[in-house]
């Protein structure tokens, strides 16, 4: 799984991965060390980079790099650092200023011992407790999250009238899971559906993690219900039901900007929170499917949906 993921340790989705594309001065994967603000515009630069090098990321990263541009920063970018272990060193030491990053992943990575939630403003609260000290922040999140999600292929869905993951309870004995061999022993998958919702399925087959297998194992019916990522677009393409967790076993896991507290201006907060609000979890899956489908450059995805809503 990629690395901001709660649910397991591995390697990077498969289905959102990408290569770091060449790009002009709007960014792209590769690291770009110009700037589009004039020097008579330019506020103090700002450099961003990303928490892991996948679609999604890159894509965030850059609305924050071109909505500070148009703003009169000066904007540099290091968008192909790695996972979390790599940029959150560069955030602490000064090579970045600025980072997309997700609630409980954080909180996890700062404190292998905490107690995330799916209580965005609790987990928010506490990642600033630990990050504080490090001079750095957390700012105002997105509604978009970025998490596991159990899904039902749409015959399944139909037949059943499945759209909570409560719903499911009922007629779990008759269904296939499939997810990662990790399943059975997560407190996310298995378990956890077992002691949240009280749900035991008829049989498991261990397949990938949020991946094409997983995918494919739904379209042929060879399992009924998967788990995967909630702004993977796979869902959308193939009709899959994602099962809402009305009971909150899944950690918040909202896509945030972290920043390092000796750049933070009131100016820089307030344009950060519009690129937030703008974000919900199927206005992020719909742009990472661009990248991931239909293979735009992320930079291009980010420059067009924020001239859409009037911020470029």
């Amino acid at each position: 799984m990629r690395s901001h993921r709660t649910f397991a340790l591995g390697a990077a989705v498969l289905s959102l991965a990408i290569v770091a594309a060449a790009c002009s001065s709007g960014g792209g994967g590769k690291t770009n060390t110009g700037s589009s603000a004039s020097p008579a515009q330019n506020k103090g630069t700002i450099i961003v980079g990303t928490s892991d090098v996948f679609a999604e990321n890159q894509i965030v990263a850059e609305m924050y790099a071109q909505v500070l541009e148009k703003n009169g920063y000066g904007v540099k970018r290091q968008l192909d650092l790695g996972p979390r272990e790599v940029s959150q060193k560069a955030i602490e030491s000064g090579q970045i200023d600025l980072k997309p990053e997700y609630l409980s992943s954080m909180l996890l990575f700062l404190d292998p011992n905490s107690q995330p939630s799916g209580d965005p403003a609790a987990v928010l609260q506490k990642d600033n407790a630990l990050l504080q000290p490090k001079g750095l922040q957390l700012l105002t999140p997105s509604s978009a999250q970025d998490t596991n999600v159990f899904v039902a292929n749409s015959d399944t869905a139909t037949k059943y009238s499945l759209t909570t993951v409560s719903s499911l309870a009922p007629v779990a004995n008759k269904l296939t899971l499939g997810g990662p061999p990790e399943c059975p022993t997560r407190p996310f998958c298995i378990p956890g559906l077992k002691k949240t919702y009280g749900i035991t399925f008829k049989d498991f087959k261990a397949l990938d993690t949020g991946g094409p297998q997983t995918v494919a194992a739904l379209k042929s019916n060879a399992v009924q219900i998967g788990l995967l990522f909630s702004t993977d677009p796979s869902i959308t393409t193939n009709g899959f039901v994602p099962l809402q967790d009305d009971k909150h076993l899944q950690n918040a896991e909202n896509i945030t900007p972290e920043i390092r507290s000796d750049k933070l201006t009131d100016d820089i907060r307030n344009l950060l929170a519009q690129v937030s609000a703008s974000l919900n979890t199927t206005t992020v899956t719909a742009l990472v499917g661009q990248v991931v489908n239909d293979k735009k450059d992320p930079a291009a995805v980010a420059t067009a949906f924020l001239t859409q809503i009037g911020m470029l």
